[in-house]
């Protein structure tokens, strides 16, 4: 458990709104890189586009240079689950699977969102997969209600995988989001239910089930950013930046 003090801020509505017009470039930049996703196209063709349009659409990207990472997207294949690194030689093939986990910058204030692609046909145990993973967040975006605590969205997220045969990849969760690209709290994905912090009108948290065929162990690569599963089973990220308000949660990362 973290025992460290946590300083959450909580977010206005002028605030929250600031917040979803980066979350509406955000997701249109998702929806055309996700597109661009075909055999033959490289892991830095897809930053390179990303970079474009979050630019031209008066954004930046919240990853350049976030820690040190050296692309604007996240792009990771197959077995890698997160922090995947741009590359012109990471070529698609057919049957892959690619996560692009991507922020957006308007005028100082960050959404956060990932998707998980098909690089044409994939195995009915994968399309599988991205359909639970993405099932997932639906459930932890419902359970965003001011009142909840954290450990309902965390076991909305692992009873739906559990009950489906896959498994939460526990050592990397969501977070909250707002002037900074990783604020607090962190969330988890998985419970127990009624258990940590209550959420309250103003959070808004960056909720992202990572979930893997196998085991859900998982290792980083020598390049001191991939993670990947240590069994080499595939994995899928989905993400979206969630607002907590009276009325219930607000997906911030979706179009008007």
């Amino acid at each position: 458990m973290d025992r460290r003090a946590q300083t959450i801020v909580l977010k206005s509505r002028r605030e929250i709104d600031a917040m979803r017009r980066s979350g509406i470039l955000l997701r249109k930049v998702l929806d055309e890189v996700a597109a661009a996703v075909a055999p033959g196209v490289s892991t830095l063709d897809l930053d390179r586009l990303a970079k474009a349009r979050i630019i031209e659409g008066g954004g930046k990207p919240s990853f350049l240079r976030l820690y040190g990472f050296p692309g604007s997207v996240c792009v990771s294949v197959n077995e890698e689950v997160v922090h995947g690194i741009p590359s012109s030689r990471r070529i698609l093939q057919e049957g892959d699977i690619i996560t692009i986990d991507c922020g957006v910058n308007i005028k100082g204030w960050h959404a956060d969102s990932a998707i998980t692609a098909a690089v044409g046909r994939v195995a009915p145990d994968v399309e599988r997969l991205m359909a639970v993973t993405q099932e997932s967040l639906e459930k932890a975006i419902m359970a965003c209600v001011e009142g909840n605590r954290l450990g309902d969205v965390g076991w909305a997220v692992q009873s739906h995988v559990e009950s489906n045969g896959f498994h939460v990849i526990e050592h990397y969760g969501g977070h909250g989001i707002g002037r900074k690209v990783h604020e607090d709290p962190r969330v988890e994905n998985f419970g127990p239910p009624a258990a940590g912090m209550r959420l309250k009108a103003g959070m808004v948290l960056a909720i992202e089930p990572m979930v893997a065929i196998g085991t859900g162990e998982t290792e980083e690569l020598s390049d001191e950013w991939t993670v990947v599963t240590t069994d080499k089973s595939y994995a899928a990220h989905y993400e979206h930046t969630v607002a907590i308000t009276e009325k219930g949660p607000e997906i911030l990362t979706i179009p008007e």
